[in-house]
């Protein structure tokens, strides 16, 4: 009878371990699916600001924040640069990430880079 209560000790001890690493692993390819979403809306975002592609800078986050299941929570252009916040919820608790793109600061984006 000890010897059974200690296997279903050690079962349930192996499947409390087991959930919390898989729930562990779980954020962190959210966490990363965020960064990536983030990072690509406020690119999206730039291009669009600068004129390098049509659209509304903003709306064209949105538009590449969705194709990652993520939502814009923030989008802010100054002038060139862009800065976006996305959102999902993991569970029950919302996780965010943001990214910011455009040229860097102290650089003049309409000079002609070219050497002689």
């Amino acid at each position: 009878m000890a010897g059974a209560v200690a296997a279903v000790g050690m079962v349930a001890g192996v499947t409390v371990l087991t959930v919390g690493l898989s729930v562990a692993g779980s954020a962190a390819v959210v966490g990363q699916r965020l960064a990536s979403a983030a990072d690509a809306a406020a690119l999206a975002a730039a291009d669009a600001a600068s004129g390098a592609v049509t659209g509304v800078p903003c709306e064209r986050a949105a538009e590449v924040a969705g194709t990652f299941g993520t939502s814009i929570a923030l989008c802010d252009v100054d002038g060139l640069v862009a800065t976006v916040t996305v959102s999902i919820r993991f569970g029950l608790v919302p996780a965010t990430a943001s990214a910011r793109a455009g040229p860097a600061p102290g650089t003049n984006p309409h000079s002609d880079h070219t050497e002689n």
